[in-house]
């Protein structure tokens, strides 16, 4: 009988010795040692292409919507479970909730007239709102409303929590870097206010006023900022730039990313970068009828639909989605979007992280080709 303890040696391939005794000796010996010879695993460690562990696939809103709301019937929001927040889990990567080896999404939920109590970490935070209003999330004592549309944003290391009021449920999703900080042991977490330190209601938070201008940045601050200073921007100016990129298209100007396909991605006033250093939040409003080209890239990506209706191919395998719904595409695997009418979709990826370290790489294999700068 075979000592299960032992390490038996691997398969032979081309250009390795045969079985012995003495080779197997020294598999076992290599087990021993907590050694692994790099000629056994090249193909997991450097595959021809990334090989994720995380798949494509598809959430449907309305069903995270039901499952969120019965949470809210049952769990406290208050200390101890700190957000009623339902991590997203990638099949590919269960038990742990991880949405991608690097990006965690969810969806929270806050009752009427609830309040999540305030805390702090070193993981970068969102919030992106689909639908309602009534919620004031708190960052470092500024209040900020979060509306249909709005991305409100919590830098690492800022105090947040969130208090609801008005007599509706209000559900967001949220993105953080929370994988990429755990597997790198990067986090801290620290306990702030048991409610909210300032519980005003303001239209317009106090970092608005003081940053949310285009092109104009106070001379109080010019400091530059890892993080964008800007608590939340609103889903009015998201809407009117796309719809004066589709506008000057019509023109005959080139202001789209490919034909029928208006995006922008927010960005830090201080730096004209990411609006957080691990995170890049992106909106996509493809015309009615578009069908944007299949592509691959480094890095993971979450979409939402925020409104229309049509389908992501990942993989070649089409999905149907509507407002709410959510989809993962994991590094390197082919997507495109088919728009049945207008078409909003909001994305964020770890694009600052891939293109932080040089590991960018977009490939269009319809076309053969690589996007100019990347590492094709």
């Amino acid at each position: 009988m075979t000592d299960p303890n032992l390490t038996e040696a691997p398969p032979i391939a081309e250009g390795q010795p045969e079985p012995s005794e003495a080779l197997e000796q020294l598999y076992a010996d290599f087990a021993r040692n907590s050694t692994s010879p790099l000629w056994t695993q090249t193909n997991d460690l450097m595959p021809l292409a990334p090989k994720p562990a995380a798949v494509p696939f598809v959430w449907k809103w309305s069903e995270l919507v039901d499952i969120a709301e019965r949470a809210g019937d049952l769990v406290p929001v208050g200390r101890g479970g700190e957000r009623r927040a339902i991590g997203l889990t990638n099949p590919g990567l269960a038990p742990t909730a991880y949405a991608t080896p690097t990006l965690w999404c969810a969806i929270q939920w806050l009752g009427p007239h609830e309040t999540a109590p305030e805390h702090r970490h070193a993981q970068n935070a969102f919030r992106f709102v689909v639908e309602g209003e009534g919620v004031w999330t708190v960052v470092n004592g500024d209040p900020v409303a979060m509306r249909r549309g709005d991305l409100l944003m919590t830098p690492g290391w800022n105090f947040h929590g969130h208090h609801n009021d008005t007599d509706q449920p209000m559900a967001w999703i949220d993105g953080l870097d929370v994988p990429f900080a755990h597997d790198m042991d990067l986090g801290f977490f620290e306990f702030g206010s048991e409610r909210v330190t300032d519980e005003a209601t303001p239209e317009i938070s106090r970092s608005e006023r003081m940053w949310a201008h285009p092109g104009l940045t106070p001379l109080v601050s010019q400091q530059e900022q890892v993080s964008t200073p800007i608590a939340a921007y609103r889903w009015e100016y998201t809407d009117r730039a796309l719809a004066e990129q589709l506008a000057l298209e019509d023109e005959g100007h080139p202001a789209t990313v490919e034909p029928g396909h208006a995006a922008i991605k927010y960005t830090n006033p201080t730096n004209g970068g990411d609006v957080l250093p691990t995170i890049r939040c992106e909106f996509h409003r493809l015309r009615t009828g578009t069908k944007t080209a299949t592509r691959q890239e480094v890095g993971s990506s979450i979409w939402q639909v925020f409104e229309g209706s049509g389908r992501v191919i990942l993989n070649g395998d089409a999905t149907e989605l509507v407002r709410g719904d959510i989809f993962v595409v994991p590094s390197w695997v082919a997507w495109s979007l088919e728009a049945d009418e207008q078409f909003d979709l909001f994305r964020f990826s770890d694009a600052p992280i891939v293109e932080r370290l040089h590991f960018q790489r977009t490939y269009f294999p319809e076309a053969g080709r690589f996007l100019p700068g990347s590492r094709g």
